[in-house]
């Protein structure tokens, strides 16, 4: 009986990411374990860490980056002006909560600000900006902030859904004045 072919790395990798988000959103990111997956998956601890060397945190800054870049695609497939990026990111962080924490919420080795950071992080930040003329960079951070103190507190629940069109409207007029 000849041996059974190792799976591609890339397929092994987004194999392990989908099963660590679908995880997190069934039962939260404290039930996303090494452990855990290497059952899920039928596979041994060690076929994991030979996908992601560094371990659980490896795994959530991949499932970060997808979630970059997905955002990034959501943000590039409106109109470049502020409302529309503004509701998109929001749209985004509500539909996908789990990928938006570990985007921002989990400890992260994904390296941030400075322009420095990988590809998809900064191209979503580009998406953002671009709403903005003159590529106003401060204004575009403090619209990011304020769209992701929106996201969390509406994601949390310390806001009430019912006022969240006033909200974004209103940070739009400050955005836009």
């Amino acid at each position: 009986m000849s041996p059974r072919p190792a799976p591609d790395l890339d397929q092994r990798r987004d194999q392990i990411t989908r099963a660590a988000r679908a995880v997190a959103e069934a039962d939260g990111w404290g039930a996303v374990t090494m452990r855990r997956l290497a059952s899920e998956l039928g596979v041994t601890q060690p076929v994991l860490y030979s996908a992601f060397a560094g371990g659980r945190q490896a795994l959530i800054d991949a499932v970060a980056l997808d979630g970059f870049v997905a955002i990034a695609d959501a943000l590039e497939a409106v109109a470049p002006e502020p409302m529309a990026r503004m509701r998109a990111y929001l749209e985004f962080a509500l539909a996908r909560p789990q990928v938006y924490e570990a985007m921002f919420d989990m400890p992260s080795g994904l390296e941030f600000g400075g322009g420095e950071g990988p590809e998809p992080l900064r191209r979503a930040f580009a998406a953002i900006s671009a709403a903005f003329p003159d590529g106003d960079v401060t204004a575009a951070e403090v619209a990011w902030a304020t769209v992701h103190g929106l996201a969390t507190l509406q994601i949390s629940r310390r806001l009430p859904e019912v006022r969240a069109e006033a909200r974004l409207d209103y940070a739009h007029d400050a955005f836009t004045r």
